[in-house]
């Protein structure tokens, strides 16, 4: 189908994969420059994928609602559809498996922030896909969730654990997430004005990552705990210290994304295996050349209802 897309964003984790993933479709991709005007960057666009985030939560309370103003402002004036990365933090701690039905019950600060922006969206009649998933993968970064946290020791044999190891979370790896975003566009004329579409990825345990991590490796790893101590005793002059301790609960609250309505949209949409998507998480330098292990498949671990 193909037509032009923005990319906001365009050198951080969803920018680079939406971008990609748009190009080898056939699309026209073009980059919005921080600091010029995006009303007149949108002019022409079909799409805009607002891969725009403050790093490392930074005044996420004064700079989403600007970021969302100005992107509402560009849709308009384009009349573009906007995709939008949803994340999880809008259901809160009640676990389960969460869907486009589920109520947004947040019980942190920045659940609430994303629940006003997508309430934004809506509101502002803009047509908008909330393309929602868990914890970001990206095979190319070092500042993902997995990355930053979970194997931030892993060449020292230690799987860094910020909560019990045998919670269930939703993973998401991002070229599949920018594949996603680019099928749901070339469909875009068939969806409602505002799309609410979980993307399920993959989701496991750290107890299950573990197996896999030493299937891949091809040596014992050791689950550790993370240093929520040190955390709580630097919030108070390290903002990502202090940010990321109140988005403690989300580890020690079991979930997944349904992937109903993703498959009734894409049929035939398959997420990479997942002994793929390890070996890509981890660092260059201890990725093997070849795949290890059974591999395949949409998701490892079982699924909660």
């Amino acid at each position: 189908m193909g037509g032009t897309v923005l990319i906001l964003g365009g050198s951080g984790k969803i920018g680079r994969h939406a971008a990609r993933a748009f190009a080898e479709a056939g699309w026209e991709v073009r980059r919005w420059t921080r600091g010029t005007d995006m009303v007149e960057a949108a002019r022409g666009a079909d799409v805009i994928v607002n891969g725009l985030n403050p790093r490392n939560y930074h005044n996420w309370a004064d700079l989403i609602p600007k970021i969302t103003a100005e992107v509402i402002a560009a849709a308009r004036a384009s009349g573009a559809t906007v995709i939008v990365p949803g994340n999880v933090y809008v259901y809160g701690d009640q676990g389960g498996e969460w869907s486009e039905t589920t109520p947004q019950r947040p019980v942190a600060r920045k659940g609430r922030i994303r629940k006003e922006m997508e309430a934004a969206y809506r509101d502002a009649g803009v047509r908008t896909i909330i393309l929602r998933a868990g914890n970001f993968i990206d095979p190319e970064g070092d500042d993902d969730m997995l990355k930053q946290v979970y194997l931030r020791a892993i060449r020292k044999g230690r799987l860094t654990a910020p909560g019990n190891p045998a919670v269930m979370q939703a993973y998401c790896y991002l070229p599949d997430w920018a594949r996603a975003a680019v099928g749901l566009a070339e469909r875009r004329a068939g969806l409602a004005t505002f799309e609410d579409i979980p993307f399920a990825g993959h989701a496991f345990t750290l107890n299950e990552l573990r197996g896999r991590l030493e299937a891949v490796l091809g040596r014992p790893v050791r689950i550790v705990g993370f240093p929520w101590l040190f955390f709580r005793l630097a919030s108070p002059f390290w903002e990502l210290a202090r940010e990321l301790s109140e988005m403690r609960y989300l580890f020690a609250t079991p979930h997944t994304l349904s992937g109903r309505r993703l498959s009734a949209l894409l049929r035939g949409f398959e997420a990479t295996g997942i002994d793929e998507v390890v070996r890509a998480a981890l660092p260059a330098d201890l990725r093997p050349d070849e795949p290890v292990g059974a591999g395949g498949g949409k998701v490892i671990g079982r699924q909660l209802g």
